[in-house]
Parts: C-alpha cells; sequence; structure tokens
C-alpha cells in the first residue's frame, strides 16, 4: 500500500504541461488489438492503468513496450486467452476488451471489471449493444461470456437507453470489424470517443459521427496503422491543476490544453470570479480571490464533467458562502466528504446534493484515497491546510495522473510517495 505525504502551506507557482488523456488511453490501448499491424501511441500517461493494459496484452501474448511517453503494441501475434483476473478487477476500464476481442475473434471471455468504487456502473448497454450485432451473452460467475455463430457479427441498429461512454466505446470496437453498417443512436459525444475514432480511421476504419448524438460505422476486414497516433489532451488532469492552481496558486500556467475541452469548467471558474488569460493551448491562473460560491450539476459531454466535480471542491472551499454539487451520474460519489471533513471541510451531502461551505480552518489529517479523483482532491486540500497530510491507498491517485510527483515538482510543490 502507497502513502503520499503533503505538506501544507506550499503554493503552486509556475507551469505544468497536461499529459495524454487517462480515458482516451484506457480505450485506445484495447482497440490496438483489432489493428492486422503494429501500432504507436504518443503522448501516453504514465500511470498505473496503463501498467495494468499492458499486463492484460501480455496475456493475449501481445507485446508493447512503454518509453518516453510512447507505447508500441505489436498484436500481430495475438491468442484469444483468458485475461488476468487480478488486473480485470483493477481497472473498469479492462471492459473495453469485450468490444476489442469481440471484433477481433468473434467471442470474449471477460472477468467482470473493477475500478473505482463510485456506485453502480451497469454494462447493460454494452450487453444490448452486442446482442443488437448478433452475439450471444452469457453470465457465468464473475465472467461473462460473448460468442457468435459462424455468420459473424452484422451491422445492426443500436439504440442506447441512456448516454454511456463505456458503452459507446464498446459497442463501437465490436462494430469496427462487423459486416455491413452499424447505426449507434444516443451515443455519448465526449472529445476521448473522438479521438478512439480518429485512431480507428487513420488504421482504414470508416467512422462517421463521433462527437455527434449518432454514429455509423461501416465494417471492414482489416486495419493498418500507417502513423504514429498522438493521444489527446487530458482535459481531467488540466481541470485539476486549474482548480488547485486557483485554490493556492501564486501564478499557474497549464500547458498543453484544448480549452474548448474545458468549456464549462472554465465558465464556472469564471462564475466563481477565478480571472483566466486563456490562449490557444495553454491557461494561465494568476489565483483565486474573492471567490463567490456556486452551484455545479454535472451531465455527459458537453456539460460539467462528473471527474471533475471533487477536484474542484478545495476550491469551493474558498468561496463566501454554500455551493452546491449535484452529480447526475454518479450520486454516489461522495466517498471524499467524510476524509475532507476529517482536514476541518465543511462539506455534507443529502438528498443527492452536495453542499460545501467555506471551510477556513483546514489542518492535515491521515485520510483514505478511496478513488482516483477523491484522493487527488485530497491532496489539493492538504496543501491548502496546515501541518501535513498522509493519504492512504495513494495507488488510486497513481492510476489516474501522469507523473504527479514530477509535475508538482515543476511547481514549486514537493509529494512524497512512500510504501510498496
Amino acid at each position: 500500500m502507497k502513502k503520499m505525504i503533503v505538506r501544507g502551506g506550499q503554493k503552486l507557482a509556475g507551469e505544468v504541461t497536461i499529459g495524454g488523456a487517462k480515458n482516451s488511453t484506457v480505450a485506445l490501448i484495447p482497440a490496438a488489438i483489432l489493428a492486422d499491424t503494429p501500432v504507436k501511441l504518443d503522448s501516453v500517461p504514465n500511470i498505473l492503468d496503463v501498467q495494468n493494459l499492458m499486463r492484460i496484452l501480455k496475456a493475449m501474448n501481445v507485446e508493447s513496450s512503454f518509453r518516453h511517453g510512447v507505447l508500441e503494441i505489436d498484436p500481430t501475434q495475438i491468442e484469444e486467452s483468458s485475461l488476468p483476473g487480478d488486473a480485470i478487477r483493477s481497472l473498469r476500464a479492462s471492459y473495453y476488451f469485450m468490444g476489442a476481442l469481440l471484433g477481433k475473434f468473434g467471442q470474449a471471455t471477460v472477468s467482470f471489471p473493477g475500478g473505482d468504487n463510485i456506485g453502480p456502473r451497469p454494462i447493460d448497454q454494452h450487453i444490448k449493444g452486442f446482442k443488437a450485432l448478433g452475439a450471444k451473452v452469457e453470465e457465468d460467475g464473475n465472467q461473462v461470456r460473448i460468442t457468435t455463430g459462424p455468420e459473424g457479427l452484422k451491422g445492426a441498429r443500436v439504440f442506447f437507453d441512456l448516454v454511456s461512454v463505456g458503452a459507446t466505446i464498446n459497442v463501437l470496437l465490436a462494430a469496427v470489424r462487423a459486416k455491413g453498417t452499424t447505426i449507434m443512436e444516443n451515443v455519448a459525444r465526449e472529445p476521448e470517443i473522438i479521438d478512439l475514432a480518429t485512431f480507428l480511421n487513420n488504421m482504414g476504419a470508416k467512422i462517421r459521427g463521433a462527437g455527434t448524438n449518432e454514429i455509423r460505422i461501416q465494417g471492414v476486414d482489416r486495419l493498418e496503422a500507417k502513423n504514429i497516433h498522438t493521444v489527446i489532451p487530458d482535459r481531467i488532469e488540466a481541470g485539476t491543476y486549474l482548480a488547485f492552481a486557483a485554490a493556492n496558486g501564486e501564478g499557474v500556467t497549464v500547458k498543453n490544453v484544448i480549452p474548448e475541452h474545458l468549456d464549462p469548467f472554465i465558465s464556472k471558474m469564471v462564475e466563481m470570479g477565478v480571472e483566466l488569460e486563456i490562449g490557444e493551448d495553454q491557461i494561465y491562473v494568476p489565483g483565486g480571490d474573492n471567490l463567490k460560491p456556486i452551484t455545479i450539476t454535472t451531465s455527459p459531454f458537453p456539460g460539467f464533467a462528473t471527474d471533475l466535480q471533487q477536484p474542484i471542491t478545495p476550491l469551493l472551499m474558498k468561496a463566501k458562502g454554500q455551493s452546491m454539487i449535484i452529480d447526475t451520474l454518479y450520486p454516489e460519489r461522495v466517498k471524499h466528504i467524510a476524509e475532507m471533513n476529517r482536514m476541518g471541510g465543511n462539506i455534507a451531502s443529502a438528498n443527492g446534493v452536495i453542499t460545501v461551505q467555506e471551510s477556513r480552518d483546514l489542518h492535515g489529517a491521515t485520510v483514505d484515497a478511496c478513488e482516483i479523483r477523491a484522493g487527488v482532491s485530497l491532496v489539493g486540500l492538504g496543501l491548502m491546510s496546515h501541518g501535513t497530510t498522509v493519504i492512504e491507498n495513494a495507488e488510486h491517485i497513481l492510476r489516474g495522473y501522469d507523473r504527479i510527483v514530477e509535475k508538482f515538482k515543476g511547481l514549486s510543490v514537493d509529494l512524497e510517495v512512500v510504501g510498496n
């Protein structure tokens, strides 16, 4: 178990460069096994999720190497095999191997995935899509087995009952190699889905409409990687540093961002009274004083991202008054509340609404990083507090934040990670 040591009273100052998007990367790696040639991905974040996905690839005889942000994957000798349960259970996005293996082999056996414990995230919409393409889905204990008949997958019309990033990606991966045309309606519109479609199209896939609420896929027989694919910047990482810079900074420039991907987040910061200097691919934050309380309601893109409601919470504690957060996507994403209150925070949750009061008497404590975004929000709060904060289960933070210790050092902040 790893622990992160955060000494309070340190101010962020300087520059930080955002890495490739975690939520793109965890879809691009499973997508790579659909290729009939080796694949190269650039700007891949150095996070534990990537290491776990590489372990899963190895179990399928897919060689991979990761150096200086470049991930090389060779799926040309891939073998269908059962996937390592421990890696699957530690990573929710491992379920993308369902769609990728189904597209590659016409069948897949995958353990129920794990990942962050932020409430139920059922895969019924994934299964609905696979069945529409002609697959048979069976659950056996903690495994899902998906098979097709001799005719394989066939294009179909799929209407999702609710907007789901996971289901959109998973069914897209299967449909790329299906025979005929697949029309997916009521799909998610996140930038990471556009990134995935761009990657596949550059290899010869025929996908139109990514970024809208309808995606059309004409199935193809072969995919060949001819160029290196650069992962888009991580909008969640960018939002995290922007919030921390406003809450506890003395002038921070956040580089390698796509401001349009952060529009709803930026709008809320401006509404609070944070002055931002927005460039083409970077944002400067002078700091944040005399902040006003706001109300945040999370929703699918292009709304306010659920992954940013916890990282912005330390900033809300500086506002003079009561802020509210309504997480319509994951209302059970509240495990950070008890930990923040241990540090002197004034935050509560009732009837699906999180209330955040101005909190002036913050102090270090020993707290638990229950999941990625809850964990990193405790880093921001720890820097605002008096004394030292010890964050247990810090491996959750390392799952999602690229070289976080090194990046904070570049912002004149010393973090320490100890333990195995």
